[in-house]
């Protein structure tokens, strides 16, 4: 029996008795722009989700994605079976990768990203005389997906309404090394796992030296440190994996969205050659995990496109000089009675703190009225537009979140 009026799809994240009849059905997107089904259009301030880095409507993409489709669309790459974009883009991965002797395994997108990262961790403990290694550490605000170790990991707890049900998992203040180290120091920990700038938990920044403290830390107790690169890759922070700027070699990096601009589902994982050498000597038995989509051709032939664009483009520059220019332009509604905090700075990514009275799915609905999407989150307003992005962009952009702030105040 169908529940509403107009479509049967169930959207994540979502209050469907109130999205069921109203939903916004867009047709088409073009650089920094997406049109609906109306005929309206809007400035993508949020690249989608945090992915599309080299804007919309590339048909350079597309047509890498043809070209594979009519020559072998898909095929699984489990035991000995590879096809040739899968190599290209592992190969191509792990020389930007700032990780010696990487190694790629590859997935559908971050959550599975997420999930190997933790079996991984754990079950390299298990294969080198440390089977007590299994606590997992993740930071308050972050987020990792929504997978089974993902939801168990997030720091946002309105995320882990199902949780825990994976076992042997702590969350410390996102900006305290000494409390990292005190878990550290306990014992049993197999990996800690961060995002280089949290996303989904309000946009926030790292405090100067603590990503390189906390790896630091890690190295000093012995366990292993996975950067949460999903959404901080491929440009967003003005380098590969986002990382780089603070000099850090991790053991690990989860990767999606960008790796792709969302064009097709794709993410991984970049393993250190210590990780990944009791996995991958001779002998050794298989890490009994992977995902059918692992290593798609299709999905990989996109993801070549994509950074062949990113480089063709010189995007990564682009990134640089875009995130000082996000920042000033989030920093003009700072003075606004609803405006609490200006986010950003690091990468192309901002946030503006709300006052806890206002809303800000209100707010978010005030903008898109005004022709600019941005993202609600818990007690902000989120921004991350495409790379491609101009002043003049920015321009529009902050013209409609001040009226819309001024909206909903009202």
């Amino acid at each position: 029996m169908r529940i509403g009026p107009v479509s049967s799809l169930w959207h994540p994240f979502a209050a469907m008795g109130a999205v069921r009849d109203a939903e916004l059905v867009l047709v088409r997107g073009e650089d920094v722009w997406v049109d609906d089904d109306a005929g309206n259009r809007y400035l993508d301030a949020t690249a989608s989700l945090w992915c599309v880095n080299a804007g919309h409507g590339r048909t350079e993409i597309a047509d890498a994605v043809h070209r594979q489709m009519t020559r072998l669309a898909t095929y699984q790459t489990f035991g000995d079976f590879t096809n040739e974009p899968a190599r290209a883009l592992a190969d191509r991965l792990a020389a930007l990768a700032p990780v010696p002797g990487a190694t790629v395994f590859l997935g559908s997108g971050g959550g599975d990203a997420i999930d190997t990262a933790a079996k991984l961790a754990r079950e390299y403990f298990a294969r080198t005389g440390e089977p007590e290694r299994t606590v997992l550490v993740s930071r308050r605000h972050s987020y990792h997906g929504t997978h089974g170790f993902g939801t168990a990991l997030a720091g946002m707890p309105a995320n882990r309404f199902a949780a825990p049900f994976v076992p042997d998992v702590v969350t410390v203040p996102h900006d305290d090394v000494a409390a990292l180290e005190e878990v550290l120091a306990g014992g049993g920990v197999a990996a800690f796992l961060a995002e280089p700038v949290i996303g989904a938990g309000g946009v926030i920044p790292p405090a100067p030296g603590y990503l390189e403290a906390a790896a630091a830390a890690c190295r000093r107790h012995g366990a292993l440190f996975v950067a949460d690169s999903v959404i901080c890759g491929f440009g967003r922070l003005g380098t590969w994996f986002g990382v780089e700027r603070f000099g850090l070699e991790p053991d690990m990096i989860a990767f999606a969205k960008g790796v792709t601009s969302g064009y097709l589902p794709l993410g991984g994982l970049v393993v250190h050659e210590r990780v990944a050498a009791p996995f991958w000597a001779e002998h050794a038995a298989p890490f009994r995990h992977g995902a059918t989509y692992a290593g798609h051709p299709t999905a990989c032939a996109a993801a070549l496109a994509n950074l062949d664009v990113l480089e063709r483009e010189d995007l990564l520059a682009r990134a640089r000089v875009l995130e000082g220019e996000l920042h000033a332009a989030l920093s003009t509604l700072g003075d606004h009675r609803c405006v609490a905090e200006v986010r950003g700075g690091v990468g192309v990514l901002g946030a503006l703190e709300l006052d806890p009275a206002l809303p800000p799915p209100t707010v978010a609905r005030a903008a898109r009225e005004r022709g600019v999407l941005i993202r609600p989150m818990t007690s902000a307003l989120g921004f991350s537009p495409p790379l491609t992005t101009r002043p003049e962009h920015l321009d529009r952009l902050v013209e409609a979140v001040r009226g819309a702030l001024d909206a909903a105040a009202s």
